[in-house]
């Protein structure tokens, strides 16, 4: 079987230059990766393709032996460089195989660039989820919380190893955290099972954290709450994470704030909601009531009253709007407000003489005097002559 023309396996010109052809070449392997086409055979057969014609093109020499003399001109041909490419040959520009190649392009795939085992990692970051009062919400408050997480072992000072002793290097991947194995073709890195691509072991380890380096404890902290925070608001507390190994920084603590329910109080953004019952007969002849608010200052501890006119009649679901009375917004001087909003209560367990009066009252009271209920009647009626005429059709 014939082989195809290498810069057509790159697809690339034959002027190509070296920038232009390693990048042909980097998207042309990782198409036709192993990995990428498990249990594919053509796509197996294409990466090879691709890897001999780059391992071809891009040595300066044999590239000129191929325009000149074809394949025959790097296979051991007439006029060729000889070699062959039982793996790869001389290979291009030193290289021994196609895992030099990768080394070179893709080596932080292949474990070159990788993090030096061993070394300072950084810390967890921790979540930590805390419930306020709404009083809390509107005036701020300084709380005392207590989170789980990781700390420094205090007896090995985060090594893991006894104390008196000290980590050693793997003698596995030789401190490298990494080892590699080869199939053939192709070589896998993965982590070394002996030091689980720590690169170092410890032979004694700290009784303490176990070889961990680190313990498990409670911290007390204690954290402001701003004025204004609402649900969902997120506090950060930078560096009170969870240790980090081998010296590396502690991660950060991120508060998640949630606002309780209040008995009284519905939030809507910065507005407070209240309902109160107003006695019939102060929604009939209007009069003052007292509604609760949230206020600040060390004389009101939270709650304060206020007085709300009711105006005369006032109907279940009228409202009265306080302004600058609700929430103070978030690290700003803006203010919500107190919107009021009255039930009308029916007296219950009337006594005689009370019961008089509501009759007595029902008795002289005038039709114009129930605005509703006249709207009401005269919907009503117009529904009912609709039927009845649609009836006598």
């Amino acid at each position: 079987m014939s082989k195809r023309c290498y810069y057509e396996v790159l697809g690339v010109e034959r002027t190509v230059d070296e920038v232009t052809l390693k990048s042909a070449f980097r998207k042309k392997a990782m198409e036709h990766h192993p990995d990428r086409n498990q249990g594919d055979a053509q796509a197996e057969a294409r990466f090879k393709e691709v890897n001999e014609a780059y391992s071809v093109l891009s040595d300066g020499n044999k590239r000129a032996a191929y325009d000149r003399f074809g394949h025959e001109g790097v296979n051991g041909g007439p006029g060729g460089m000889g070699g062959g490419f039982g793996g790869f040959g001389g290979g291009a520009q030193g290289f021994s195989n196609v895992e030099d190649i990768f080394s070179e392009m893709f080596g932080d795939i292949f474990g070159q660039q990788q993090r030096r085992p061993g070394g300072p990692q950084r810390g967890a970051d921790v979540r930590f989820d805390y419930e306020i009062t709404l009083e809390q919400a509107y005036k701020g408050a300084e709380v005392e919380i207590t989170v789980p997480t990781t700390m420094t072992c205090e007896s090995c000072h985060g090594s893991g190893a006894k104390a008196g002793t000290k980590p050693q290097t793997c003698a596995t991947c030789a401190g490298h955290g990494r080892v590699r194995t080869s199939n053939g073709f192709f070589a896998v890195e993965r982590a070394c099972p002996a030091c689980n691509g720590q690169g170092q072991t410890i032979k004694e380890p700290c009784s303490d954290c176990r070889g961990h380096g680190q313990v498990r404890k409670n911290r007390d902290l204690k954290v402001r709450i701003p004025a204004g925070v609402d649900d969902g608001a997120r506090i950060l507390l930078k560096g009170e994470g969870q240790a980090g190994a081998k010296g590396g920084p502690k991660g950060d603590l991120y508060i998640f704030l949630s606002v309780a329910e209040h008995d009284l109080f519905e939030r809507d953004g910065l507005d407070l909601h209240c309902s109160i019952p107003a006695p019939m007969a102060t929604a009939v002849l209007g009069g003052v009531l007292e509604v609760p608010c949230l206020m600040g200052g060390e004389n009101c501890d939270g709650q304060c009253k206020l007085e709300v006119v009711i105006p005369e009649g006032a109907q279940t679901g009228h409202k009265v709007k306080l302004k600058g009375r609700g929430m103070p917004g978030l690290n700003s001087r803006a203010k919500g407000d107190l919107i009021v909003e009255l039930f009308v209560e029916t007296p219950k367990n009337l006594n005689a003489r009370q019961k008089e009066l509501m009759k007595e009252f029902a008795e002289i009271s005038e039709a114009q005097s129930y605005a509703q209920s006249q709207g009401f009647m005269r919907r009503a009626r117009r529904f009912w002559d609709d039927i009845t005429g649609a009836a006598a059709q």
